[in-house]
């Protein structure tokens, strides 16, 4: 089995519903191979990271930078998993106010430090609320899962 990892924190009733179209995508690609699981990131520790075999992050945007949620989740994770996660796929979206601009850039720091592989652009939802979000949401997790499910990663 291969198994995707959403790691979301959702403070909000718009970012549960990101965080839920991101797991029905994953779902609806129905695939044999591949399990999804969805945690916060309050309880994903480093075991789960070593047994993914890909991720989806998602946060909203908090003073231009991740929630402290996400960023409590890299503290604790990162060093344990550094030598472990090499290669590690991923993608992320951000429910941005603003531009998500130092959001994007920091968790590309921290991904870039861990030698985790980008595999979509992150998806930056920014602005005011816009129903499309969830569509978008809905695709990246499907698109993850059927990458999995086709061994392209």
């Amino acid at each position: 089995m291969k198994h995707l990892l959403i790691i979301t924190h959702a403070p909000s009733q718009n970012t549960v519903r990101l965080r839920d179209a991101v797991i029905e995508g994953a779902l609806s690609i129905k695939s044999a191979v591949v399990d999804c699981k969805a945690l916060s990131p309050f309880n994903t520790d480093p075991s789960h990271l070593m047994n993914a075999s890909a991720i989806i992050l998602g946060t909203p945007e908090n003073l231009g930078y991740m929630s402290g949620a996400m960023k409590d989740f890299f503290d604790r994770c990162y060093y344990p998993c550094l030598e472990h996660t090499q290669g590690l796929p991923f993608s992320t979206f951000i429910r941005a106010g603003h531009d998500g601009t130092g959001t994007k850039l920091a968790i590309q720091s921290i991904t870039t430090g861990l030698k985790w592989t980008l595999v979509q652009e992150p998806l930056i939802l920014h602005g005011d609320w816009q129903e499309h979000f969830i569509s978008q949401c809905h695709e990246l997790g499907a698109v993850m899962a059927a990458g999995l499910d086709a061994g392209i990663y």
